[in-house]
């Protein structure tokens, strides 16, 4: 379909590295690609953050490129 373009999600991880919520805060111009990195983000686990040592639930940018060869 010749779709690429670069997606940058926010992200909130909760304190156990799981993904609850993905919102589009940059889209590629294709609402087909947007979905498809909302619908992956929310499968990955992350490193949750942490204060004073102890994980916190937090919001994180997440850029996602699509890109044909």
């Amino acid at each position: 379909m010749g779709e690429q373009g670069r997606v940058l999600l926010r992200v909130r991880i909760e304190a156990d590295g799981s993904a609850s919520a993905a919102q589009v805060y940059g889209s590629s111009g294709f609402v087909r690609l947007d979905q498809a990195a909302q619908q992956a983000v929310l499968r990955w686990r992350f490193v949750p953050g942490t204060r004073n040592g102890e994980p916190q639930a937090m919001w994180h940018l997440v850029p996602i490129h699509f890109v044909l060869e």
